[in-house]
């Protein structure tokens, strides 16, 4: 699933992914990644350094805001010139700088079903390249 909404995302995307610590946002990047070629073992959560840039035909940003208290403090390290740059953007923990994220961003929302159980709803703009994944919801258990 994350793969296959990473080839359907073009320049200029933004992907907002929400949902409990440990639920899979990371993973989900990782999926995003191989449709740009990234190997799953150079994308980490970028917890610690917020920003982490992985070059390629089409840059992909992986922000993280986990850390991020306050959305004055996302403004001060620049974080809206990277929301609208000419990449691809995937933001963890999107829903703390919600009025930062452009109102065509995807929202991927994940819901913890169990130990080994995720639900993943992505909701998606109308446009025809996201049809197979507007409101789309699937449940998944890592590894299985």
């Amino acid at each position: 699933m994350a793969r296959a909404l990473g080839e359907a995302l073009l320049p200029g995307d933004v992907v907002a992914l929400t949902g409990d610590l440990g639920a899979g946002k990371t993973l989900f990047c990782k999926g995003i990644g191989k449709a740009f070629g990234i190997p799953p073992d150079r994308i980490v959560s970028p917890t610690f350094t917020i920003v982490t840039e992985h070059a390629g035909p089409i840059p992909l940003t992986h922000i993280d805001v986990y850390r991020i208290e306050a959305v004055r403090e996302a403004e001060d390290i620049g974080i809206p010139e990277l929301l609208s740059g000419d990449g691809i953007c995937l933001v963890e923990w999107g829903e703390r700088i919600a009025e930062l994220l452009p109102t065509d961003c995807i929202q991927v929302k994940f819901t913890i079903l169990g130990d080994d159980r995720r639900e993943i709803a992505v909701i998606a703009p109308d446009h025809p390249r996201f049809h197979d994944f507007r409101v789309r919801s699937q449940r998944f258990q890592p590894g299985g």
